[in-house]
């Protein structure tokens, strides 16, 4: 696995605290290797023998500070510092203790995130403020109640709302409203859920066809247009020509009394009409004659020799 700089994909949050009241900072990490943390308040680095009582923790990639009382003392600027073999980053927020009051913060913010139809989803944040702020939830802009569908919990300064079963209609822009009599902070994160997959539908299979093909079509199209055509002219000179045989006298049949009824009732084509009317002003008028008798003649008797 190639090497990774540290990068904060969460960085740290400033954070107001009531004096006597816990403070806590923290920040998600990535890198490879995994970086070495340290903690900084103004330029000094931080410990258990600098500052008596802090818990310093990172796993997983959470860079966590947590000063369980605070004082005056411990106002100031904190500074967490990531160092691997391929670089180092660092995030900054302030610390801000106060034995009066404090406008809303947010110590920890909404996070947008994307999940599947079914899971549970959870969204965090933390709040401080003097006096204790009055936090709610919104979903494009509609108050959410606290149901079984959809739990605001409270544990300290975090505030949790957390949707038991997600559903795609639950997608949508949320936020939090921090209220007291100093002032009034929000933060905004989007939500998606993702249906599952329905089934992809049979596509219909689309024959794509070649210029050759095409005009091979076309083509026969033409060829079997084109029969259809001479069969049909095929057929109208068969009955022309039957239809002109029974006025003629074959020459090895005997012609009919009576010329038979025509088994079509459509009237002569006038084209036919008019070369048979043609063909009746050409031809010349035949002559009668009378047949010549044939005169069978005898071969003469040979005279018997004596």
């Amino acid at each position: 696995m190639t090497t990774k700089a540290p990068t904060f994909t969460q960085p740290l949050q400033s954070v107001v605290a009531l004096e006597g009241s816990a403070a806590t900072f923290e920040a998600h990490i990535s890198g490879f290797p995994v970086p070495e943390v340290s903690w900084y308040r103004d330029g000094q680095v931080l410990s258990a023998a600098t500052l008596p009582g802090v818990q310093i923790s990172f796993s997983d990639g959470r860079a966590k500070l947590v000063i369980p009382t605070v004082t005056e003392a411990n106002s100031g600027r904190y500074t967490v510092q990531a160092t691997n073999g391929s670089g180092q980053a660092t995030s900054t927020a302030e610390l801000l203790v106060t034995a009066g009051t404090a406008p809303p913060n947010f110590a920890q913010r909404l996070q947008s995130m994307t999940a599947r139809q079914g899971s549970q989803v959870r969204l965090d944040v933390r709040v401080t403020g003097i006096p204790t702020p009055v936090v709610k939830f919104y979903r494009d802009g509609v108050e959410i109640q606290s149901s079984p569908d959809f739990q605001i919990l409270q544990e300290g300064d975090l505030y949790s709302l957390i949707i038991a079963e997600a559903y795609p209609e639950d997608s949508g822009t949320y936020s939090v409203n921090a209220t007291n009599n100093v002032g009034r902070a929000t933060s905004t994160a989007e939500l998606l859920i993702q249906g599952e997959e329905e089934a992809v539908p049979a596509k219909k299979t689309k024959t794509i066809v070649s210029t050759a093909q095409i005009s091979q079509t076309r083509q026969a199209r033409i060829e079997k247009k084109t029969e259809a055509h001479f069969d049909a002219r095929s057929l109208t000179s068969v009955e022309m020509i039957i239809e002109g045989a029974t006025a003629q006298q074959l020459p090895h049949k005997a012609p009919p009394r009576m010329p038979p009824r025509p088994t079509s009732k459509s009237p002569t084509p006038p084209i036919i009409a008019a070369k048979a009317q043609m063909a009746r002003q050409q031809s010349p008028s035949p002559v009668r004659q009378s047949p010549s008798p044939v005169r069978h003649v005898r071969a003469p008797t040979p005279s018997p020799v004596r």
